[in-house]
C-alpha cells in the first residue's frame, strides 16, 4: 500500500480521440516547410528523424500562484491534446503517521471507497462514464491524488465535481475499511516469505531508528487492525488541508480555466495550514546484521543516510551515482560484479532524496556460498570509487546518457504534471529542469569525486543480509568470460 497505484479507467472513446489528435499533429508537421532556425520543440518527435541526436528539449512555460486557502499551484498550458492532467501532492505520507504506522497509507487508500450517495463501484463508474481516470498513492514523504480528463466542459466539469467529492468529502465506509485491512494483513503474511522485503524492513529500522522514516509506509500487522474510521477522518482533516497541498495542472486549458479549477479544488478541501517539515535523522550505527532464511541466494543491502532534495550537490551526486551503479549496464558495480565475475543478475545503487535525508542504497542478490566475498567486493568497489573518483570517459558517457534521456522526463503531460508536483512539494525553483541539466553538463571529474566523497563513507554503511548460513567459497577471478553464469532473476 505504500506505493499503491490508483485505479485507472480507460475508455475506447478517449483512446480514439487521442489517436485522432496525434494523427492530426503528424499531418500538420509534415505539411510545414522547414525553417533555417528551428524553435525549441514542444511536440513529440519521431525517433527515425533524430538519428544520433538527442531529443530536443521541450520548453515549458511554468506559471505559479497560490489560492485563497493557501494551496500552491503550478500550471503548464499544453494544447496538443484535448485533455488535462491534475495532480494533488499532500505532505501526508507515512512520515506523518504520528505513532500509528499505516495511518497515512490507509487514509489515502480509502479516499475513493465512498462519498455521500456513492460507494466505490459508483465512484468508479462515474469516472469511467466520463472517460476520466482517478489515481492515488501514499509514500514516505507525500500522498497524491490525480485526475486525467478530457478538457471539454461537458466532461471536465462533472469529472472535477466527482474528484472534489472524493478528495474533500470521503466517508470512509466501515465495510471498505475492513476489506482493505484484510488485504494489508494478507500482504504482511506474504512478506514473511520474501527475504528481500524482510531485509528492506530491517534496513530502514536500523538506518532511521526512531525517525518517522523508519517504519514501513503500509504499516504493520500490529498497527493496522486498530486504526479506526475516526482516526482516518482526523488525519484527513489535518493532512489533506488546502494549506498542505501542491496543485499541479497540465493540459488543454487557459490560465483562466486553470485558475478556476485550482480555486474549486482548493475550496473543496478542509481548511488548514501546511504540516511541519520532517526533522533530519540522526546518524545510525554502522555494521552488518543477518536474517536467516532458507533459499539458494542471499540478498545483500548496503545503505547509509544520503541527502535531502534541496542538497546543493544533488546534480553531482546523480551524475556520480549514474557511473557507480545507477545506469544499469556499463556501471562500475555491474561491470565488476556481474560482467567480470558472474556473481549476480543485477546490482544497482541510488540516492532517494526526500524532505529529510533519504537513503543511499546498493542492493543485489548472489549465490549464498559466495555472499561474503561478494559483499567484500562491493565494499571495495565503493571505497575505490570514493577515493579515486570517475574517469573522464565515464563522465563523458554518463553525461551523454543523462542529457539524452532527460527530455523523456517531460515527454508527456503525465510526466510534466509529476515534475510540477515534485517541484512544488520540495520548493524547487521554476527553472529547476533547465538548471539541473546545465549543472550536470558543467560538472568536472574533480567536482563529482568531491561530492561523492563528501556524502558517502564506506565505513558508515549499514548492511543487512538475508539468506542461509552456508560454507563460503572464494570468488572467481575477474575475466571477460565468467566461468559461471550470473545468478538468475530474483527468487522473490
Amino acid at each position: 500500500m505504500s506505493e499503491r497505484n490508483g485505479i485507472r479507467y480507460g475508455l475506447l472513446g478517449l483512446g480514439l480521440i487521442l489517436l485522432v489528435g496525434l494523427l492530426t499533429f503528424i499531418a500538420t508537421r509534415t505539411a510545414q516547410a522547414p525553417t533555417d532556425t528551428p524553435a525549441p520543440s514542444t511536440q513529440l518527435e519521431s525517433l527515425a528523424t533524430l538519428e544520433s541526436k538527442a531529443p530536443s528539449k521541450r520548453t515549458l512555460d511554468i506559471q505559479r500562484w497560490q489560492t485563497a486557502e493557501g494551496a500552491k499551484v503550478l500550471f503548464v498550458e499544453a494544447r496538443q491534446l484535448p485533455m488535462f492532467d491534475l495532480r494533488l501532492t499532500f505532505a501526508a505520507g507515512s512520515s506523518h503517521d504520528d505513532g500509528v504506522p499505516g495511518l497515512a497509507a490507509l487514509t489515502n487508500a480509502m479516499l475513493n471507497e465512498g462519498v455521500t450517495g456513492k460507494d466505490v463501484t459508483a465512484i468508479a463508474e462515474g469516472f469511467e462514464s466520463l472517460g476520466a481516470e482517478f489515481g492515488n498513492g501514499a509514500y514516505r514523504d507525500m500522498a497524491i491524488a490525480s485526475l486525467r480528463s478530457l478538457s471539454a466542459a461537458e466532461q471536465r466539469e462533472p469529472a472535477l465535481a466527482l474528484f472534489d467529492q472524493v478528495i474533500g468529502q470521503p466517508t470512509f465506509p466501515q465495510d471498505a475499511l475492513a476489506r482493505i485491512k484484510n488485504q494489508l494483513l494478507a500482504g504482511f503474511e506474504y512478506q514473511k516469505q520474501n527475504p528481500g522485503k524482510l531485509a528492506g524492513l530491517q534496513l530502514f529500522e536500523r538506518l532511521y531508528g526512531s525517525h518517522p522514516y523508519a517504519h514501513p509506509s503500509e504499516g504493520t500487522e500490529q498497527s493496522i487492525p486498530g486504526i479506526s474510521v475516526a482516526q482516518l477522518q482526523a488525519f484527513h482533516q489535518k493532512a489533506y488541508a488546502a494549506g498542505n497541498v501542491v496543485i499541479a495542472l497540465v493540459g488543454d486549458l487557459s490560465r483562466a480555466e486553470a485558475e478556476a479549477i485550482a480555486t474549486k479544488v482548493s475550496a473543496s478541501l478542509p481548511k488548514g495550514p501546511a504540516l511541519q517539515r520532517i526533522a533530519q535523522p540522526e546518524e545510525p550505527k554502522a555494521g552488518p546484521s543477518h536474517i536467516e532464511f532458507p533459499s539458494n541466494q542471499t540478498h545483500l543491502m548496503l545503505a547509509q543516510l544520503g541527502v535531502d532534495r534541496r542538497e546543493p550537490d544533488y546534480a553531482a551526486l546523480m551524475l556520480g551515482n549514474q557511473i557507480l551503479g545507477g545506469g544499469g549496464f556499463g556501471t562500475r558495480l555491474m561491470e565488476e560484479v556481474r560482467e567480470k565475475r558472474g556473481l549476480t543478475y543485477g546490482i544497482y545503487s541510488g540516492f532517494s532524496a526526500m524532505q529529510a535525508r533519504g537513503p543511499f542504497m546498493i542492493n543485489l542478490q548472489t549465490r549464498a556460498e559466495l555472499s561474503e566475498g561478494t559483499l567484500k567486493l562491493v565494499q571495495d568497489i565503493l571505497g575505490s570509487y570514493l577515493a579515486n573518483g570517475p574517469t573522464q570517459k565515464e563522465m563523458d558517457d554518463a553525461k551523454r546518457e543523462m542529457v539524452g534521456s532527460f527530455p523523456l522526463t517531460t515527454a508527456s503531460n503525465a510526466d510534466i504534471v509529476g515534475q510540477l508536483g515534485s517541484m512544488g512539494f520540495y520548493d524547487l525553483p521554476l527553472t529547476y529542469l533547465d538548471d539541473f541539466m546545465s549543472e550536470v553538463q558543467g560538472l568536472s571529474v574533480e567536482q563529482v569525486k568531491a561530492a561523492m566523497a563528501k556524502h558517502l563513507d564506506v565505513n558508515k554503511l549499514v548492511i543487512v543480509t538475508a539468506g542461509p548460513t552456508v560454507e563460503q567459497k572464494p570468488l572467481p577471478p575477474p575475466t571477460d568470460k565468467p566461468a559461471e553464469r550470473p545468478a538468475g532473476p530474483p527468487e522473490h
